[in-house]
């Protein structure tokens, strides 16, 4: 009876859902225990309850078959607006994959080495300086030459020693960005990636290249060194050559009018109660209003659960998706080595946070070389190489005390395996 009652589920899912039905199929067909997984419906169910969250919407998916795709609770609680599996979510810095899937790409055609500095195809990286102090009264500072040069592989890997900014940890480059007008992350202003990436290229490192992990605009680098290298405009390559293959027919920089009423909004908590968030250096509507021309390859891609299980499904195909063979066999070999294995504490491949043996053994994280990653509004992802699993959990929210649902959704997703 509970198969039959998993398999109406499943057929209603489907009809909010881009996928086709034969991708769908039964849990326990794939390993997985349907009762085990109710543990996640009654976990996610409590954290809408003790309004942890408004909501969420989850998607597992098992050799290549989406055995989970649900929505909970309300993208907007003010309207009483309930999630759906199809809505659009701001995916924020997930972008930073698919950016490093062009650049893997685009290296396998012999059109660079990973090691080349960026220097040769966006020569304003040529004088590289490193901060060495800072006056915090007028945001001026010194600097030092710097004795090695940021490679591709630096930017792939977040060791570039570029900051990030607003958002940057290190209140010096903070105000060092905003004086010389970096945009970090969202803008609805006129502005292109090109300028702002000359801009950065002049202002100082953190550390030497390739010395230290600095969570930065890397991949903002990355995204302006694909259309020098593609001779495309960043959104331009993405669908010829990733969105359009892997069939992610709803992942934007910025949404058509078609897909526009399908974005929720991002929420915060006032007082205990849920209502729509705004930013103080942005406008959270980015993707849907403004001039529509920063496509940021570090933060600026929307997208939904479905699409990006196809994008995660590649990888796990080791490189194809259906007929079509996206990257090479080896080349996601290379994804899961972990790159940073001189740098304590950070296990970081070329696309991906990388599960560690460290992580394994802690438990609930999947098997070692399992690839995550989250984004700046509250989502959340990760693919296991081992189990042939994926994991995504949506949500839309800022700015509110700390909640496990990522953590406590990849613990309950692993303890339904049963094959």
């Amino acid at each position: 009876m509970k198969k039959i009652i998993f398999a109406l589920t499943i057929i209603f899912l489907v009809s909010g859902c881009s996928q086709t039905s034969s991708t769908f199929d039964l849990p326990e067909n794939q390993g997985v225990s349907s009762e085990r997984l109710d543990r996640i419906d009654f976990y996610l169910n409590k954290a809408i309850k003790d309004n942890q969250i408004p909501g969420a919407v989850a998607l597992i998916r098992r050799n290549n078959k989406i055995i989970y795709n649900k929505a909970f609770g309300y993208s907007d609680v003010e309207n009483k607006i309930m999630y759906s599996t199809d809505d659009i979510f701001r995916i924020a810095s997930m972008t930073k994959a698919v950016t490093s899937l062009a650049v893997l790409m685009l290296w396998e055609e012999g059109k660079f080495n990973l090691d080349d500095p960026i220097e040769k195809y966006i020569p304003e990286f040529k004088d590289l300086t490193i901060l060495t102090d800072f006056n915090e009264t007028d945001s001026t500072y010194l600097s030092k030459p710097a004795e090695n040069k940021i490679s591709i592989r630096h930017l792939l890997t977040h060791t570039s020693g570029i900051g990030y900014g607003v958002h940057d940890e290190d209140a010096r480059f903070k105000a060092i960005y905003k004086k010389q007008g970096i945009v970090d992350l969202f803008t609805t202003d006129s502005i292109n990636i090109g300028s702002n990436i000359k801009k950065l290229a002049q202002l100082p490192l953190h550390h030497e290249p390739g010395e230290a992990f600095t969570y930065g605009e890397s991949l903002d680098v990355l995204g302006y060194f694909i259309e020098v290298i593609s001779q495309k405009s960043l959104d331009v390559f993405f669908k010829e050559r990733i969105f359009d293959p892997l069939e992610m027919n709803d992942t934007y920089f910025y949404l058509p009018t078609t897909h526009q009423d399908r974005l929720v909004p991002v929420q915060t908590k006032k007082d205990g109660f849920w209502t729509k968030y705004q930013g103080d250096f942005y406008d959270t509507n980015y993707p849907v209003k403004g001039a529509k021309t920063f496509l940021s390859g570090g933060a600026g891609l929307s997208s939904t659960t479905a699409d990006y299980s196809n994008f995660l499904q590649m990888f796990l195909n080791k490189g194809s998706f259906k007929d079509k063979q996206i990257l090479g066999k080896k080349t996601v070999e290379l994804v899961y080595v972990n790159q940073n294995s001189h740098i304590p504490g950070s296990s970081i491949g070329l696309a991906f946070g990388l599960v560690s043996e460290k992580d394994q053994a802690l438990g609930g994280k999947g098997s070692m070389g399992t690839i995550t990653w989250g984004g700046y509004f509250n989502t959340f992802y990760f693919a296991d190489p081992v189990e042939n699993i994926i994991g995504i959990l949506y949500k839309q929210t800022r700015e509110i005390e700390e909640e496990k649902t990522n953590i406590e959704f990849s613990t309950l997703l692993f303890q339904s395996l049963i094959k």
